[in-house]
């Protein structure tokens, strides 16, 4: 299994026989490089996004159509999709589970605004936001999507036990990452916390000692790279 960071909130994982795309957002995002689309997006099979806002869905249309890839999501973005045509998507709900390529995919809670803001109409309801858990290969991951600490993360790391945590954690507009190791400390067992939605802009944190500080012992904490990938063994 290896999990690879595109810069700011967007993630290539490759689990089971699936290649997952997160929140895919390559052109106008400042961490990526643009000679990294293709390493990005070779073998993609589906794409998986958290709400609708520019900076995680802007450009999933466009990828889907150039990887040919389904968009798995939420019912009322899927169906905005659907309505612009050129895609297939698979709309679920919380609490709903896709087998992707072997891998399963739940949707979770998330608490975080979610409309449609990449459309050049204004604001159009979104639904709602939303983490996933993705479970395969041994291991679980909890990524976040943006959001602050919710007292759902209680009966998600006992359900769910992930053992990775992908963290929405640079603050400002999600959880920072003061609030994101309490949450690891209250909720979860984690074995692996990755940081992210942080070092893109100037108003998110720029570092994750303050996250590392506040984990506690013996866990990895992995600051991640643009396009190196981590790998994990099988669990």
């Amino acid at each position: 299994m290896q999990i690879t960071w595109l810069g700011h909130s967007g993630f290539r994982i490759q689990i089971e026989d699936a290649v997952l795309l997160i929140d895919p957002w390559l052109t106008g995002n400042p961490m990526f490089p643009a000679n990294g689309r293709a390493e990005a997006l070779t073998g993609a099979t589906h794409i998986l996004l958290t709400h609708a806002h520019g900076d995680h869905a802007g450009e999933a249309r466009a990828i889907a159509q150039e990887v040919g890839a389904p968009i798995a999501c939420i019912h009322e973005i899927s169906e905005w999709l659907n309505a612009q045509g050129g895609v297939e998507t698979i709309g679920f709900g919380k609490g709903g589970t896709l087998t992707l390529g072997g891998a399963k995919v739940t949707m979770v809670n998330a608490t975080h605004s979610a409309s449609i803001d990449f459309a050049g109409k204004g604001l159009i309801p979104g639904g709602s936001a939303a983490g996933f858990m993705i479970a395969g290969e041994g291991h679980v991951i909890y990524v976040t999507g943006d959001t602050d600490i919710m007292a759902d993360m209680a009966w998600m790391g006992e359900l769910h036990a992930p053992d990775i945590g992908i963290l929405s954690c640079g603050g400002h507009y999600t959880m920072d990452m003061e609030r994101a190791a309490w949450a690891a400390r209250k909720y979860f067992n984690f074995r692996t916390v990755i940081p992210c939605h942080y070092r893109t802009f100037p108003i998110l944190a720029q570092d994750a000692e303050a996250l590392r500080a506040g984990l506690p012992p013996g866990i990895e904490l992995i600051e991640p790279q643009v396009l190196v990938p981590v790998a994990f063994p099988k669990g």
